[in-house]
């Protein structure tokens, strides 16, 4: 699978939490996406759009700002990531 495959196949993972999340998952979905989007952006437009560094991109990412999140959220988030994990790892 290359990285536009790997992204599409992710992109669904929020699409789900859209149209069936509950309010937490929705929240969780709307700022895990900003993040995700942000990183596949900078991994394009740094020559550096591979599979393998996608999901460690956004778990740094997510980590330098989990001082945004109350503890509640970031579990919330942490649910999110591990769907996005398992989904990546089915390659």
């Amino acid at each position: 699978m290359d990285f536009d495959q790997q992204v599409e196949q992710l992109e669904t993972v929020f699409d789900e939490a859209v149209v069936s999340g509950n309010d937490d998952e929705l929240f969780a979905s709307g700022y895990l996406r900003g993040h995700f989007d942000l990183v596949v952006a900078q991994l394009e437009m740094s020559g550096n759009a591979d599979t393998d560094k996608l999901m460690p991109s956004l778990e740094q990412a997510v980590h330098d700002t989990r001082h945004e999140l109350a503890p509640a959220d970031q579990a919330h988030i942490k649910n999110l990531m591990d769907k996005l994990a398992a989904k990546a790892g089915g390659r």
